[in-house]
C-alpha cells in the first residue's frame, strides 16, 4: 500500500482536540393554525436549540473511534465542526493543528469527509468522472493520484462498475465510490456520518473491513458515527457515547458494559419443564423444557445461578451469552431519557 506523502505528515499525536465547545442553532416554530399565518411571517418563534454543550475530548493518531448516542444528541454537528462545515459558538476545535475553519483551504487537503446520506459524485456521469474531476480541482499530483486511484480501486473492488453512471450503481457501490473519492489526496484523518446506513450485510461488512486495513497500514485516524452498535463495536476500540449535546461516557466497549450493567442472557435445558426460580435473574420465557433469563453479570455470578438452578431440577444443557451491544445501548439512551435536562 502506498505511504503517505511526507508533506501530508502532522508532527503531534493529538489529532483532534476540542475545548469547551458549544453549538446552537434557531428554529422558526410555525403554529398550523390559519389565524397565525401573518405572526408566522412576520413574528415568527423562535426555538434555540442546544446541539453542543461544552464538549471537550481528544483523538489521537492511528486511533478508531465510534461517536454515537441518540437522535439529535450533536453527533453530526460534531462531524461538521471538525470538518470545517460549521464553526462553534464557544470552545476551540483544533484538527491537524488547525482551526478547520479559519484555516478551511489548507486544512481540507489533509482530510476526507464521507457522509452516507450524500455524496460528492455526479449523479448523471460516470464515476471516473467525479475522480478526475476531483484531481484537477484539489490540484493531486499524477503520480500520488495515479497511486491511490489502483489503491482504492483494488481495495474496494471500483473497477466493475467505474466507467458505469453513478445514478445507476446500487447503494453499496456508490458508497464505495464515496469513500474511494475521499481517499484520493491521501487524507490523515477520515470523517465518516453513518458511512454504511441502507446496506446490506455483505456491503457493510466490506466497508467495515476496509476502513479496518487503512488504519491498520497507514495508520489513518477515523472518527465514524453509525447507529448500528454491533458494527461499531467491532470497528472502533473507544466509543464516545454523547446525550443532550454532552460526552455521556468516552472509554472501550467492555468499561461501557460493565460500567452500565453487563446484561447477559442464560438458557437453561432441564429435565423438566417447570422454570427453576433463580434468584438475581430474570425468567424471560420457557418453551418445553427450555427456559430463558436475563441478568447482570456485575450483580450475580453464572456459578450461583447454576447451582441454584441444580438444587431444583436436572440440567441437561446450558448456555449463557453477553446481550447484544445494542440492547445494551438502547437500555443506556432509555435511561438517559428519563433524566432530567
Amino acid at each position: 500500500m502506498p505511504g503517505p506523502a511526507p508533506s501530508a505528515i502532522a508532527t503531534s499525536d493529538t489529532v483532534v482536540e476540542l475545548s469547551g465547545v458549544c453549538k446552537s442553532f434557531r428554529q422558526r416554530q410555525r403554529s398550523e393554525r390559519m389565524a397565525d399565518v401573518v405572526k408566522n411571517l412576520f413574528r415568527p418563534e423562535i426555538r434555540e436549540v442546544h446541539a453542543l454543550r461544552d464538549i471537550s475530548m481528544r483523538i489521537e493518531r492511528g486511533e478508531i473511534v465510534a461517536y454515537a448516542g441518540p437522535n439529535g444528541a450533536g453527533k453530526s454537528t460534531t462531524i461538521k465542526l471538525c470538518s470545517g462545515m460549521l464553526t462553534p459558538d464557544q470552545g476551540t476545535v483544533q484538527v491537524l493543528g488547525f482551526d478547520p475553519m479559519r484555516e478551511r483551504v489548507r486544512f481540507v487537503g489533509r482530510i476526507g469527509v464521507v457522509f452516507g446520506q450524500r455524496t460528492e459524485l455526479w449523479n448523471d456521469h460516470p464515476v471516473a468522472a467525479s475522480f478526475e474531476w476531483k484531481r484537477v480541482v484539489w490540484d493531486i499530483p499524477q503520480e500520488r493520484y495515479e497511486r491511490m486511484l489502483g489503491f482504492v480501486k483494488e481495495v474496494l473492488g471500483l473497477g466493475e462498475f467505474f466507467q458505469s453512471l453513478v445514478r445507476e450503481l446500487s447503494l453499496g457501490q456508490r458508497m464505495r465510490s464515496d469513500l474511494g473519492l475521499a481517499l484520493l489526496h491521501e487524507p490523515e484523518i477520515l470523517f465518516l456520518d453513518e458511512p454504511t446506513l441502507g446496506l446490506d450485510v455483505l456491503a457493510k461488512r466490506n466497508i467495515l473491513q476496509f476502513i479496518k486495513e487503512i488504519n491498520q497500514e497507514r495508520r489513518m485516524t477515523v472518527m465514524v458515527t453509525s447507529h448500528d452498535m454491533a458494527e461499531l463495536e467491532q470497528l472502533a476500540g473507544r466509543i464516545v457515547l454523547v446525550d443532550k449535546g454532552r460526552i455521556a461516557y468516552d472509554g472501550d466497549f467492555v468499561r461501557l458494559r460493565r460500567e452500565f450493567a453487563d446484561r447477559r442472557s442464560l438458557t437453561l435445558e432441564t429435565e423438566t419443564e417447570t422454570a427453576p426460580t433463580l434468584t438475581g435473574a430474570e425468567h424471560l420465557k420457557s418453551e418445553a423444557n427450555r427456559h430463558e433469563y436475563s441478568f447482570d453479570a456485575t450483580q450475580i455470578g453464572i456459578a450461583s445461578l447454576l447451582q441454584q438452578a441444580a438444587a431444583q431440577t436436572r440440567l441437561i444443557d446450558v448456555e449463557t451469552h453477553r446481550a447484544q451491544i445494542d440492547n445494551v445501548i438502547a437500555d443506556i439512551y432509555e435511561r438517559w431519557q428519563k433524566t432530567p435536562t
